[in-house]
C-alpha cells in the first residue's frame, strides 16, 4: 500500500536508498547533507545493513567500492568539499565498473564557502572532476518525492550498467519538508546487477554479447579476480598496450552512450506552445515554475524545462522544445554551468542567463522579471 508521510529531502533519500536494497553506507558527515548519515545509522542496523563513519571522504568513498566489491548496494552523501576529496575514488570505481551512489547535496563553494548555503556549482564537477575520460551518470531531484525516486532509479542505474551515479541535490531540496505519498514497494522496479553463471573462464571485464556491461561476481563467492585502477584487460589485469586502453574506455562510455534514451529523463510545463522558454533544475525550477506560471496568468507564453537527469545531459529533447520558443532563460545558482549546455544545444545568442551565486535561493519575481523584460 501506499502512505503519505512528512518527509526532509534528505530522509527521503535514505528511505529511497533502502527501498533500493541499501546494505552499506560510509560517509564522513557534512552540512548540509548530514541527516543522509543519521537515518541511515539509525535505519540501516534494523535490516541487517552496516554503518560506519570515515576519517575523511576519500575514505568513506574507498569504504563504499569495497563493500560493493562484495556484493553489497552502497552509499555515501557529502556536499562540495568532501565531493571534492572523493573525485579520485569516483574515477576509479568508474575505470573498474564499481557500482556506487553519491548524494551531493550543495552548497556554496569555492572551498567551505558557505556551509548552510544552497548552490548548483557542482554540475560541471559531478561530470569532469575526475581525469580521463570516465562515464558519468547524474540525476538531480526536484522536490522531496524526487530525493525518494531518484535515489531508487541512481541505483538501479549504477546497478545495471556498473557505473557511479550521483544524486546532484542542494541544501533546498535536501532540508525542506513536504507530503510525500511513497508509492506502494510492489510496484517499484528494483535492478540488480547480474550475475556470472559459473567461475570457470570467467573474466570480469568481458563485456556481455551486445558489447556493454560485463555479469559482476562478488567477492568471497569462489570467484578470483583482480580489480585495479590501472588500465586493463579483460581479465582484470594491468596492461600498457595502446589497444588495450582504447577498447577499456571506448567501452565505458559506450555502454552510457548507448543507454541515454533509457537514463534520459525530464519534466516539462507548458512548452507545447510556450514563446519563452525556462531551463531550470532541483530547487531553482521551484521559483522557475511559479515564474512561468505568474507570466502565463499575465499573457506571456512561458514554459519550463526541467532536466532530471543533468549527464547524460537531454540534448535531443530539449533541442525540440527550444527550437519552438523565442528566447531560452537558464535559471540557476552558479555563474552559468547548464547555461554552457543550454547554448551548445540552441545557440548562444538565444539564451539568457539568470545566475546566483549568494547562497539565497531565487525568489520567482527574479526569473518573472527577465520573463517580462524580454517580452515588452
Amino acid at each position: 500500500m501506499s502512505s503519505a508521510k512528512l518527509l526532509q529531502g534528505n530522509e527521503a533519500c535514505t528511505l529511497g536508498a533502502i527501498q533500493a536494497g541499501v546494505e552499506f553506507y560510509a560517509c564522513y558527515p557534512i552540512t548540509p547533507s548530514t541527516e543522509i548519515a543519521e537515518y541511515c545509522s539509525e535505519e540501516l542496523p534494523k535490516i541487517g545493513g552496516k554503518f560506519i563513519q570515515m576519517e575523511d571522504e576519500i575514505a568513506a568513498m574507498a569504504a563504499v567500492i569495497g563493500a560493493s566489491l562484495t556484493g553489497k548496494k552502497s552509499l555515501t552523501a557529502t556536499s562540495g568539499p568532501g565531493f571534492s576529496l572523493m573525485q579520485e575514488c569516483i574515477g576509479y570505481a568508474s575505470y573498474t565498473e564499481v557500482p556506487v551512489v553519491i548524494v551531493n547535496v550543495q552548497r556554496v563553494g569555492p572551498s567551505t564557502g558557505m556551509p548552510t548555503g544552497p548552490a548548483q556549482g557542482d554540475v560541471m564537477q559531478a561530470r569532469w572532476g575526475t581525469h580521463g575520460d570516465a562515464a558519468m551518470v547524474v540525476l538531480a531531484p526536484g522536490n522531496v518525492k524526487e530525493c525518494y525516486d531518484l535515489t531508487i532509479k541512481a541505483f538501479n542505474i549504477s546497478e545495471q550498467y556498473r557505473v557511479p551515479v550521483i544524486v546532484l541535490s542542494d541544501e533546498i531540496i535536501g532540508h525542506m519538508r513536504e507530503k510525500v505519498t511513497l508509492p506502494d514497494p510492489a510496484s517499484i522496479k528494483i535492478v540488480n546487477r547480474e550475475k556470472p553463471k559459473s567461475p570457470e573462464g570467467y573474466l570480469p571485464f568481458k563485456a556481455d554479447a551486445d558489447g556493454g556491461t560485463p555479469p559482476m561476481a562478488d567477492f568471497g563467492t569462489g570467484y578470483r579476480y583482480h580489480v585495479t585502477g590501472l588500465s586493463h584487460d579483460e581479465a582484470g589485469f594491468a596492461s600498457n598496450k595502446g589497444e588495450v586502453a582504447d577498447a577499456l574506455v571506448r567501452r565505458l562510455n559506450r555502454k552510457i552512450e548507448k543507454a541515454e534514451p533509457e537514463i534520459r529523463d525530464f519534466v516539462t510545463e507548458s512548452t507545447d506552445d510556450c514563446d519563452v522558454l525556462v531551463v531550470a533544475f532541483g530547487s531553482s525550477a521551484m521559483s522557475s515554475l511559479s515564474a512561468i506560471r505568474k507570466a502565463r496568468s499575465q499573457g506571456i507564453k512561458a514554459g519550463l524545462f526541467r532536466p532530471r537527469t543533468i549527464w547524460p545531459f537531454p540534448e535531443a529533447p530539449l533541442a525540440e522544445i527550444a527550437g519552438r520558443a523565442k528566447r531560452v532563460i537558464v535559471a540557476e545558482m552558479n555563474l552559468g554551468q547548464i547555461a554552457r549546455e543550454v547554448e551548445r544545444v540552441v545557440g548562444r545568442d538565444r539564451v539568457t542567463r539568470v545566475c546566483k551565486v549568494n547562497g539565497e535561493l531565487f525568489k520567482p519575481e527574479e526569473i518573472l522579471s527577465e520573463i517580462m523584460g524580454g517580452a515588452k
